[in-house]
């Protein structure tokens, strides 16, 4: 069979051709459709049986998958199955190749994730067509998904560099917030991290997102935010709309590092037993974001010089944290930030 050139495999703009692997447990089909497939140039590899068929995919993921229907022990549904279970071989399209030929079947193939259906025996030129369709798709497919992954990393960076910008502009109220902010950063990271509650891109996102907790103090008057003394009735008043006002100015976004951000400010001075603000928030009703910078926020208040007071020393600290568990914070956490005292007083000495 001679094959015209626009039918030979390859990727749009690159030399390696695809890789297809023929899953059949009759060694005569699955030496035709190799043969077949070789021949119009793409690289193919083979099993005999859906286990082996599973161990190929995982290990490397094929461009496309052809699939044989019934075969002993696993037949194809089920391979399919475990196929679209697995990550790595999720987006892979399935064509099943089989000499079942109802409608049902047919039916059955698509609700499970294949993308065709070939019955046996083949067409060479329909199985050729199909394959070159399929892998056409499958390549747009991927193209798109890595615009949009480029484009929403883009998105990410423009909304870090907002934080920044905003949390710089806190910088020009308080000589001390530049060090406290990434001091917070670090605490907030450190407790996401070691409390297993939160995804990997969720712990790396509180980088980010902590540093704004007090954001909305820019909208507080020096004379109460710098004041070198206790603040009055009227006074607390004021500086308790922080949170609400932190929540205004980040506002409400797509953006997940932003949609924290807004809860760390808004939900920072919630107490676990509700008796905080500005909300009574209380237990689990506080964001478990909340709940971490509220320990890491109160933690190095105390170890930093503040206009009306002096640094408390780390085990003072410390024990205020503790006696504070089950009452202004969750306990679990803040056990748990003790127990993390060395990689805290890491951070404290490189960025006092």
């Amino acid at each position: 069979m001679t094959l015209n050139g626009d039918m030979r495999a390859g990727r749009p703009g690159v030399g390696k051709p695809h890789t297809i692997l023929v899953v059949d447990d009759n060694v005569d089909n699955v030496d035709v459709l190799s043969g077949l497939l070789k021949r119009a140039g793409y690289k193919v590899k083979a099993a005999e049986s859906g286990v082996q068929a599973l161990k190929v995919a995982f290990a490397e993921p094929p461009d496309l998958v052809l699939l044989d229907v019934m075969m002993p022990e696993m037949d194809g549904y089920e391979t399919i199955l475990k196929l679209k279970e697995n990550i790595g071989t999720a987006s892979v399209p399935v064509i099943f190749v089989t000499a079942l030929n109802s409608q049902d079947d047919e039916g059955k193939g698509f609700d499970l994730g294949a993308v065709d259906y070939i019955t046996k025996p083949i067409s060479r030129s329909i199985v050729l067509h199909r394959v070159k369709t399929h892998l056409s798709l499958h390549d747009q497919q991927v193209a798109l998904e890595t615009q949009v992954r480029e484009r929403t990393a883009e998105l990410e960076e423009s909304h870090l560099q907002i934080i920044r910008r905003l949390v710089r502009a806190g910088e020009f109220r308080d000589d001390d917030t530049g060090n406290h902010v990434m001091r917070m950063g670090l605490y907030s990271h450190l407790l996401a991290e070691a409390c297993g509650r939160m995804t990997w891109k969720e712990v790396e996102m509180t980088l980010a997102a902590a540093p704004m907790h007090d954001i909305g103090k820019i909208g507080s008057p020096d004379a109460i935010l710098l004041k070198p003394a206790k603040l009055d009735e009227e006074e607390w008043k004021i500086i308790r709309k922080h949170p609400e006002w932190g929540g205004e100015i980040i506002g409400e976004h797509k953006s997940p590092v932003l949609q924290m951000a807004r809860l760390a400010a808004m939900t920072h001075h919630e107490k676990w037993n509700g008796k905080g603000y500005p909300n009574g928030l209380a237990g689990e009703e506080i964001p478990l974001v909340g709940r971490i910078v509220a320990i890491a926020d109160v933690f190095d208040a105390l170890t930093s010089v503040r206009p009306y007071k002096r640094a408390w020393t780390l085990d003072s600290a410390m024990e205020v944290i503790g006696k504070e568990a089950g009452q202004q914070f969750d306990p679990a956490l803040a056990l748990l930030f003790i127990a993390l005292r060395n990689e805290i007083e890491a951070i404290m000495k490189k960025y006092e």
